[in-house]
């Protein structure tokens, strides 16, 4: 499959997951929108009616003390019994109320106690007659009761609201009013007068919530300086609003599972596409790598098996040097697959014992002197730790500064002589070896790569650099197994710095 396609896939899959859950998260929003509204919408339903109640309550309690006050003491003579016969009151008497009768006497109603009808009066005038008495009497009784109401009322609101409310009585009501519509959250409650001072709070009182309340005026109808407020907050409203979204957000935790295991396996499709390529490039690089030993074996293995060429002694030993040498060659390519693949395994044998580090360094440098100056380079070694006693394994020690002296000199400018540097000091309990050349460098892009398997730096058109793409990353396996590490510094054009890190002997 081609990067674009993977891509093009990777894009639309992308986009379809963002927008479900965008849509996902509108819903979400939405149902929490809607669930609030029907919370205030109940809340305050139920603030209004439980201050009509209180009204009402405070109202029935006037009622029954002026009903209380108003009923004559029963007496021996049963005057009591008379009373209650029929209640008819003088305009001059005087009643211990908290209220006044005072009738208006501009229309006095005439009431007549006997309905006279007159000798030829129908019986249709009679009707008409008595509901005509009827009405006054009506009239008459809606007044008073209008006179006594507005006495009640103006009376009451004279009073303190600390007296006018019954705060047990309002916290029931408003209990039973929440209930009734459908909340059950526990709420406090704090009453207030006109001026915003405080009168009363329920006993558990707190501030948890309190940022968010509702307001309800109590007494409406009152002189606006005598009004108060009642003011309800819930502790837990978040967590109740909240509540809605615990039927969606496993949704959308399984969607976001879903869009990062498509993200995981994307970038597993796309490392796979890249370690394909990359294996494919080692076997044609090692195709490349053995077939010219090969083809060297072969052709000396030819001559010396050619009767018809006269072999002098000088030739046979050309060509039994040649044999050995791409034999050796050869071999040392064999060599380092076969340590990439027990380094694969984990199954790499350390025979881990007390090395001089200048020692070891300073024999790879000797040896590797002459293919520097081979190349026109230079090589300069500055040994300067003064402690480099170090635990490891001596082979594959040796092995990592080969290779990355080998590498230096693959990766050369032809412009200009090769200059390498190898150099050792001590810093905090720890061995430093850097390795710097003056080669061509390496891309910001490549340098986080450098140390994967089968990675090899790109160098354009030219391909006289030949490689598995193995070195660097054997070298850097070997470093960690040694307990230490290891890291590049490059600049395009300018040289590339290897820092490696090993713990000393205590």
């Amino acid at each position: 499959m081609k990067r674009t396609t993977i891509a093009f896939i990777s894009f639309v899959i992308g986009i379809s997951f963002f927008g479900l859950l965008l849509l996902q998260g509108r819903i979400l929003g939405a149902m929490v929108k809607m669930r609030k509204e029907q919370f205030d919408e109940s809340v305050l339903r139920a603030l209004d009616q439980t201050s009509r109640d209180l009204e009402r309550n405070e109202t029935f309690r006037y009622l029954e003390a002026v009903a209380e006050q108003m009923r004559p003491p029963q007496g021996a003579d049963g005057e009591g019994d008379l009373a209650r016969v029929g209640p008819m009151l003088e305009l001059g008497d005087s009643l211990n109320a908290p209220f006044h009768l005072s009738p208006q006497t501009k229309h006095p109603s005439r009431m007549p106690k006997v309905l006279e009808l007159k000798p030829n009066t129908s019986f249709d005038a009679a009707s008409q007659q008595f509901l005509e008495v009827v009405r006054n009497a009506y009239l008459y009784q809606k007044g008073v009761l209008d006179e006594v109401i507005y006495t009640i009322l103006y009376n009451a609101s004279d009073k303190d609201l600390s007296e006018r409310i019954d705060f047990r009585i309002l916290d029931s009501n408003l209990r039973s009013e929440l209930e009734a519509n459908g909340i059950n959250l526990d709420y406090h409650f704090a009453v207030y007068d006109a001026n915003g001072e405080e009168v009363y709070r329920c006993e558990d009182y707190t501030a948890e919530g309190a940022d968010y309340s509702y307001s309800q005026m109590l007494f409406r109808n009152d002189p606006s300086q005598k009004v108060g407020t009642l003011r309800v907050h819930f502790p837990r409203l978040d967590r109740y609003i909240m509540g809605i979204a615990g039927m969606i957000v496993p949704v959308l935790v399984f969607t976001l599972i879903l869009f990062v295991t498509f993200c995981f396996t994307v970038w597993l499709i796309v490392r796979q596409k890249r370690d394909t390529e990359m294996k494919n490039d080692f076997i044609n690089n090692m195709t490349h790598e053995f077939k010219t030993p090969i083809s060297s074996i072969s052709l000396a293995a030819q001559m010396l098996g050619d009767k018809t060429i006269t072999k002098t002694p000088s030739m046979i030993d050309n060509l039994s040097n040649v044999i050995v040498s791409e034999t050796r060659r050869l071999r040392y390519q064999v060599e380092k697959v076969l340590q990439m693949s027990l380094y694969e395994r984990n199954n790499i044998r350390f025979n881990e014992k007390e090395i001089d580090a200048n020692v070891i360094i300073d024999d790879v440098v000797k040896t590797f002197t002459l293919k520097v100056q081979q190349s026109g380079g230079v090589l300069q070694a500055q040994l300067d730790a003064e402690d480099a006693a170090i635990y490891v394994d001596e082979m594959h020690f040796t092995n990592v500064i080969f290779n990355l002296l080998d590498n230096a000199v693959k990766y050369r400018r032809e412009d200009v002589p090769l200059k390498l540097q190898v150099s050792t000091q001590t810093q905090g309990g720890r061995l430093v070896i850097t390795i710097a050349d003056n080669g061509i460098g390496i891309r910001h892009d490549d340098l986080r790569r450098i140390f994967d398997r089968f990675y090899r730096v790109h160098t354009g058109n030219k391909h006289d650099v030949k490689g598995f793409g193995l070195g660097l990353a054997y070298v850097k396996r070997m470093v960690e197994l040694m307990r230490g590490s290891i890291k590049a510094e490059s600049e395009p054009g300018q040289g590339t710095r290897f820092i490696i890190s090993l713990p000393l002997i205590d």
